[in-house]
């Protein structure tokens, strides 16, 4: 498969319907391949504006997981293909993704993350929008679950979506997912790297945020390992930790901009 710069509203529906069933279906090293049949490596060179966030997006909404952050990295920085480069994580630590499957294989919250001693600064404004946009939709999908759970569940005789205590619970859930993905859409004209670092921690700080409104809303059951909210919320918490906290990355934010004594215009309003 190709992938031009550009693509109608058709193909692009057609495309995200086609990993969506994909990621539904398989997850780990058989992802990774069928993404590869897919034409992920083109989808990232041409069109990585448009690839990245349809992708990690889907990734977060099904549960699904892949090795391919490795190659948002390595393209970014111009590494071979294949390689598995150190990832910061939060309270400076370094975790590589591994890419093979194999049962005795670390684990971080069902990924596959390995910690390592140590590993090299380098850009990763790229790399950060694609966790965040992991996380808006790992976030999104835990709102569905919560959701769902507020109709279907019947108290007093009526659905506890119609307690206000709940509804409000689940807008505040969404409204912190809105704004992250507004800010994961801001142009990286000015300060790229600051405007990545600011959209991951939205990110994270939103996916935390309906995490713990999602669980408060589901009750009892979220808590156990038959309701899929917990895949979702041990995989938040990986994530945002993953390239920096929301609250590490919020910190050196302020920290730079107080250095500097002003601030760049990020968004034209």
């Amino acid at each position: 498969m190709t992938m031009s710069a550009e693509l109608d509203a058709a193909s692009l529906a057609m495309l995200e319907d086609t990993l969506r069933k994909t990621m539904s279906t398989t997850s780990g090293a058989e992802l990774d391949e069928a993404l590869a049949e897919l034409g992920w490596a083109e989808m990232l060179s041409d069109a990585p504006d448009m690839a990245i966030p349809l992708v990690f997006r889907l990734l977060g909404e099904t549960g699904a997981h892949a090795s391919i952050l490795n190659d948002v990295v390595l393209e970014t920085i111009g590494g071979l293909p294949g390689g598995t480069p150190p990832l910061p994580y939060a309270g400076g630590r370094w975790v590589i993704w591994t890419r093979t499957a194999r049962d005795d294989n670390p684990t971080l919250g069902g990924l596959p993350l390995r910690e390592v001693p140590d590993g090299e600064t380098m850009r990763l404004g790229e790399a950060r929008r694609a966790v965040g946009w992991w996380l808006v939709g790992t976030a999104r999908a835990m709102l569905e679950l919560a959701q769902r759970h507020a109709l279907d569940r019947v108290q007093f005789g009526k659905p506890i979506a119609s307690f206000q205590a709940v509804r409000h619970k689940l807008a505040e859930a969404l409204v912190a997912i809105e704004g992250a993905e507004a800010t994961l859409g801001v142009p990286a004209v000015e300060s790229p790297d600051l405007t990545a670092l600011l959209a991951k921690a939205a990110a994270g700080k939103a996916a935390l945020t309906a995490a713990r409104h999602c669980q408060q809303v589901l009750g009892g059951i979220g808590f156990t390992d038959e309701h899929d909210l917990h895949v979702h919320v041990k995989r938040a918490l990986v994530l945002d930790g993953l390239l920096g906290s929301s609250r590490e990355l919020t910190r050196r934010a302020g920290g730079g901009l107080r250095a500097r004594g002003s601030a760049p215009r990020l968004v034209e309003l």
